[in-house]
């Protein structure tokens, strides 16, 4: 991981971030309820296509994230999430930010990362080496389901 800080941050406390964004849409997700036999609940679904893109970021050693919900992704969204996420490091510390090795996450032109933040990839198509992309999962699953949003 010491490779990954750079040069201004090397000797400061270090924190280790998890970063990841997903896709949330008005159609919801149906899933299994619990219900009395016999019974037939209500699983309303929408037909229209509508989203908004969760961008989250933890901190699990100090119990702090930082999150933002966006009507679109573009150049300027991803360097807003890095500054939200700058905000709650500690006075004096640099972060680490883990996150998916997608081609989106690749500097481009336009493309602003604070100073107190270093992002470092992990290889591409591997979702299952970042355990903040479980978080969308379980809120695709429990708190996004059989509703109209």
């Amino acid at each position: 991981m010491t490779a990954a800080l750079p040069a201004e941050a090397r000797g400061r406390p270090v924190e280790v971030w998890w970063q990841d964004e997903a896709r949330v849409g008005q159609q919801g997700t149906l899933t299994r309820v619990w219900t009395a036999r016999g019974s037939c609940p209500a699983a309303p679904k929408d037909c229209r296509y509508s989203w908004a893109y969760p961008f989250g970021a933890v901190c699990p050693a100090r119990g702090v994230a930082a999150g933002l919900a966006l009507p679109a992704v573009h150049q300027r969204a991803r360097s807003l999430h890095p500054a939200e996420i700058s905000r709650p490091v500690a006075p004096g510390a640099h972060a680490v930010v883990v996150m998916d090795g997608a081609g989106c996450h690749q500097r481009g032109p336009g493309r602003r990362v604070p100073a107190n933040i270093a992002p470092l990839l992990l290889p591409p198509y591997a979702p299952e080496s970042n355990p903040v992309e479980n978080a969308w999962g379980f809120l695709r699953s429990n708190k996004r389901a059989n509703g109209v949003f």
